[in-house]
């Protein structure tokens, strides 16, 4: 038999095998199906993680607008560490909080009276806002807390994806909430 014979019979009997098909098929598809279900799993971690981070701004904010005068430095760390159990089962250590209480004047001008800053459920005064500062808030806040007093409360966290695959860096989420205090006027931080 000449080879030229034999490889158009070995050809022939490739062509008529289907067995095989399925099977390069399924090995050619299966990286992209694995990429997104990957994918999937780490967006949805993401989005969870991030609604968290709002639930412990939101939290915190509204916890310390509903103090009737005054708010002692105690009461604004248990604030804290409550909101901080909220990122469970999610690791809490990356999680940065900051409340401050922003005064608005007649022009709109908003500047900060007091800021606590919090990492990880522990005070560092660091990442607070600088009393006397100016605070940028948004328009709508600005326009109907004229001469009044905002308490704003700020979470962020830095989300390491779980596997690393399809989203390969970190991600810093950041949360803003705002509110007038329940009862006016200015809350005295003691």
């Amino acid at each position: 038999m000449r080879p030229a014979h034999r490889l158009r019979q070995i050809l022939a009997r490739f062509r008529d095998t289907e067995a095989g098909v399925a099977a390069v098929e399924f090995a050619l598809i299966l990286p992209i199906m694995l990429l997104i279900y990957i994918g999937s799993v780490e967006a949805s971690a993401l989005i969870s993680v991030d609604r968290k981070v709002q639930n412990v701004s939101g939290a915190v904010g509204d916890l310390v607008a509903r103090a009737k005068e005054n708010l002692t430095l105690t009461e604004l760390q248990d604030y804290v560490r409550v909101a901080g159990g909220i990122m469970a089962p999610y690791e809490p250590a990356p999680l940065q909080q900051i409340v401050t209480q922003v005064s608005v004047d007649e022009d709109g001008v908003a500047t900060v009276v007091w800021s606590r800053g919090y990492e990880h459920e522990n005070p560092k005064q660091s990442i607070a806002h600088g009393q006397g500062d100016e605070y940028p808030l948004p328009e709508a806040i600005t326009a109907i807390a004229k001469e009044q007093f905002v308490i704003v409360a700020e979470a962020s966290y830095k989300y390491r994806p779980l596997f690393g695959i399809v989203i390969d860096q970190d991600i810093q989420l950041y949360r803003e909430n705002f509110y007038l205090p329940r009862f006016g006027g200015q809350i005295a931080l003691n």
